[in-house]
């Protein structure tokens, strides 16, 4: 996945020769006067938020911030709250259709994040029932001062120094907000387990440079980091003794809120009806697939099972696993995860430049164990650096085996990121997935549309690039790979009819560990984690299998106008070219479609 952090919180186009795809932004023509109006309305909402949400300003770049944190209180929404109203109305004044095709697809997506952030701010109120968001703002404020390497330590180091004293507060004004008895069980008790992991920051990666600092500043340093360990020692208690024995909220967004935030994190037309209808048939799709690679690298070996042209649903589901037993045999051990991920990641490269899929960046990246903050949500994500800093490298974060799982749970994580997950793995967070995707995005010139990135399109390119990679022949065409790589894209519609069903139907424990065991042959440690996650988020899941079917069908369509003068090199770097906004802007845009 790519890394959801804070997701709780201009020009006409060029045609390339003999093609019919619009490849990327040309040069500006004249910019007319609502297009000069538009652009600084965009810049002057990324400047007040960025004002606003110090932590994300830094997660961004936009380093003006670093010592400020966000302001968690009543006072603090309401003056967020007074800034969108203003932004909206601003908007409102703009003459869209007088814009260019790029800046109109800016606006569309500017008026969707104003709705949206309002609707979240007054109608969901996550301040209320949600910990998770003011958790990330404690330990992710000084995590990105610590990770990313865009000043000096001395300057990094004092900014953290102000952020670690003002900890008190941000804890204070999280629990004013809070309502203990709205929080669900599983909100309160991810957290409560988290929350220890903002010392890790502070010990592991920040006080092993204070060094470099004057013995004022080191001396400031110490009594920050004393502040600190008093902060969260007294909301461990707080958490431990009032939340989690006190959340009885239910985790079910419920059908109503599900819908109307469907509209606004997906930006699609789509109904909740319409995707569930389109994830049953891909899954039945996704199966018989999967059943005819089963049927070739089960033939002729002892103890198969029986494999006829026309399964019942019991021999299509006994073929299915009898093949993937193949695939679980072969697995890193319990420490080695990080070790083969690194190795897989090399290999995707490798065979992306060999067969010239892409153009493949530059820009780093580097393979890190997960901070403690943020695992036991996902097993995996990448975090890449923000639109303000792109020259810095890109972070993909594996979680490790926790120490307290025992050898048999250990033995079912791993048999599910067996070595040709994890190779499915590095091409998703990575190569050609969200690394190279989000560093094509970074080179688009318009920050506000990078501020605004498409959940779906990220997560739906990742799925897509999978695809590429199985279709292209990566590992010498290993069935096996092609297995895995369908078992995934399995996983990305099951995790549609998970989210749909746990928060809109009253989908129970049994059910979902059933759809995802039986259903798309996860192992249960796999499962339990994605039980935990779907009640810890809704809608988001819904972005992979939604996203997907969006580039799917993009592609689809450009291999019709095309016909035989398709590339797809020239069609994947055109696809990235806009940035990240939903595909059907982008399909607008490359296919000189109506902008609506």
């Amino acid at each position: 996945m790519r890394s959801g952090l804070f997701a709780l919180l201009l020009l006409a186009g060029a045609t390339l020769p003999g093609s019919a795809i619009v490849a990327k932004p040309a040069a500006p023509a004249a910019a007319s006067a609502q297009d000069a109006a538009f652009e600084a309305l965009g810049k002057r909402f990324l400047d007040e938020m960025a004002r606003l949400r110090p932590t994300y300003a830094t997660y961004l770049g936009d380093h003006r911030f670093d010592a400020e944190v966000d302001d968690l209180s009543a006072a603090g929404r309401g003056r967020e709250v007074a800034a969108l109203k203003r932004t909206q109305a601003a908007l409102a004044r703009i003459d869209r259709s007088k814009l260019s095709r790029e800046n109109q697809v800016d606006a569309a997506l500017l008026a969707n994040e104003l709705a949206y952030q309002l609707w979240t701010i007054e109608t969901l109120k996550p301040h209320e029932w949600d910990p998770q968001g003011a958790n990330e703002s404690v330990s992710g404020g000084l995590y990105l001062l610590a990770a990313r390497d865009f000043a000096p330590w001395p300057q990094r180091l004092r900014a953290a120094i102000a952020r670690m004293e003002k900890t008190p507060q941000l804890f204070q004004q999280m629990r004013a907000s809070l309502v203990p008895a709205r929080v669900p069980e599983v909100f309160a008790k991810t957290v409560a387990q988290q929350n220890s992991g903002v010392l890790q920051i502070a010990e592991g990666m920040l006080a092993p440079h204070k060094g470099e600092l004057s013995a004022a500043d080191q001396k400031r340093f110490d009594a920050a980091l004393a502040t600190l360990k008093t902060a969260v020692a007294d909301q461990q208690k707080w958490l431990d003794t009032v939340l989690v024995p006190q959340a009885k909220g239910d985790f079910r967004l419920g059908a109503n809120l599900y819908d109307q935030k469907l509209r606004f994190a997906l930006v699609t037309d789509l109904t909740r009806p319409e995707i569930k209808a389109r994830a049953l048939k891909a899954k039945a799709d996704a199966r018989a697939e999967m059943y005819a690679i089963a049927r070739t690298v089960l033939a002729g070996k002892p103890n198969a099972p029986a494999l006829p042209a026309s399964p019942t649903p019991a021999q299509q589901q006994k073929a299915i696993e009898a093949a993937l037993e193949l695939t679980y045999a072969k697995h890193p051990a319990r420490g080695g995860v990080i070790a083969e991920a690194t190795k897989t990641l090399q290999q995707a490269t490798a065979f992306v430049r060999a067969k010239n899929l892409i153009t493949v960046p530059d820009t780093p990246v580097q393979i890190i164990e997960m901070p403690k903050f943020r695992q036991g949500v996902a097993v995996a994500y990448c975090d890449s650096p923000g639109p303000f800093e792109k020259q810095l490298g890109t972070f993909f974060a594996v979680s490790p085996i926790p120490e307290d799982w025992s050898d048999a749970q250990a033995e079912s994580f791993l048999r599910e990121y067996n070595d040709y997950m994890i190779h499915d793995l590095s091409v998703h967070e990575a190569m050609p997935g969200h690394y190279l995707q989000i560093a094509h995005a970074n080179e688009y010139p318009s920050m506000l549309r990078a501020v605004l990135a498409s959940g779906p399109f990220i997560e739906g390119w990742a799925v897509y690039a999978e695809g590429m990679m199985a279709d292209q022949g990566y590992l010498n065409g290993d069935p096996l790979f092609k297995l895995t790589v369908l078992k995934m894209r399995l996983r990305s519609i099951t995790n549609t009819l998970l989210d749909i069903g746990i928060h809109t139907e009253g989908m129970t424990e049994a059910q979902a560990m059933e759809l995802m065991m039986q259903g798309a042959f996860q192992q249960e440690r796999e499962a339990a984690g994605k039980w935990t996650r779907a009640r810890l988020s809704s809608t988001q899941l819904l972005s992979y299998f939604v996203g997907y079917s969006e580039h799917l069908e993009l592609r689809a369509a450009a291999e019709k106008r095309e016909g035989a003068a398709f590339d797809l090199k020239r069609y994947n770097d055109a696809v990235l070219a806009h940035g990240s906004p939903p595909v059907r802007y982008v399909r607008a845009l490359m296919l000189d479609e109506a902008i609506h």
